[in-house]
């Protein structure tokens, strides 16, 4: 092989063996044994094995999501369109389809048991994608909303997404089995995440006028009384 194919090709093994067994639990000489290579070759590309697994670890989340990417949107497309895109791209990246089935294991030990890799997926790669749907969200509640506010809207929103991963096997225990094949595909589940977090954000805003109109009467009473005092007779 050539050098950048044997360097692939140790890198896919890699990221198979790890999804299967873990950082902890995999060994060079297992990696090795199965991509056919001798043991200084992951030395010779990666320098040791953690390296290794970080690299396997980027290449699992850049495989998924340019498998699933997120819609190009145009300046006109609603908040509340790309609040479902977005649900339905991260879920899809998720549940969504069994072609890239060592990525999604591989991703998910490591948003579980995080180790340095999870450092490098949420500055590379987690983070821009949570400062766009703090963005969506932006558009959706209140001006003035605090920052940690929207924050916890954004992991409430993933959160939904997140148990049908981990959870998807408690999910069609619960669930009889025609109900499940029925009402439980991919695009009905965003459909109703989408749903049901917009509904939360309509509850939010309206909450908050409900505030606002409150704080503006109580300013109005204070500003009556207030004149009412100054035109008492002296």
């Amino acid at each position: 092989m050539a050098d950048s194919s044997t360097r692939d090709h140790i890198l896919l093994t890699a990221g198979k063996v790890f999804a299967e067994c873990g950082f902890q639990q995999t060994t060079v000489r297992e990696i090795c044994t199965r991509a056919g290579v001798n043991l200084a070759s992951v030395n010779y590309y990666f320098g040791d094995k953690e390296t290794l697994y970080l690299e396997a670890v980027q290449m699992a989340h850049r495989s998924r999501a340019g498998e699933v990417p997120l819609p190009d949107w145009s300046e006109d497309v609603a908040a509340e369109e790309r609040l479902s895109d977005f649900i339905r791209t991260l879920l899809t990246r998720m549940i969504g389809g069994d072609r890239l089935p060592w990525q999604s294991r591989l991703m998910m030990r490591e948003v579980l048991n995080p180790s340095h890799a999870c450092e490098q997926l949420v500055k590379g790669h987690f983070r821009p994608h949570f400062e766009l749907l703090l963005n969506i969200l932006d558009r959706l509640m209140p001006s003035g909303t605090p920052l940690h506010e929207r924050q916890q809207m954004a992991f409430s929103i993933i959160g939904q997404c997140l148990y049908y991963r981990v959870s998807g096997s408690v999910v069609t225990l619960l669930v009889d089995e025609k109900t499940h094949s029925k009402y439980y595909s991919v695009d009905q589940l965003a459909a109703q995440i989408a749903r049901f977090s917009l509904l939360s954000l309509e509850q939010m805003r309206v909450v908050s006028r409900r505030a606002d109109d409150a704080f503006q009467v109580d300013e109005d009473c204070v500003s009556q009384r207030s004149e009412s005092l100054q035109n008492l007779p002296s």
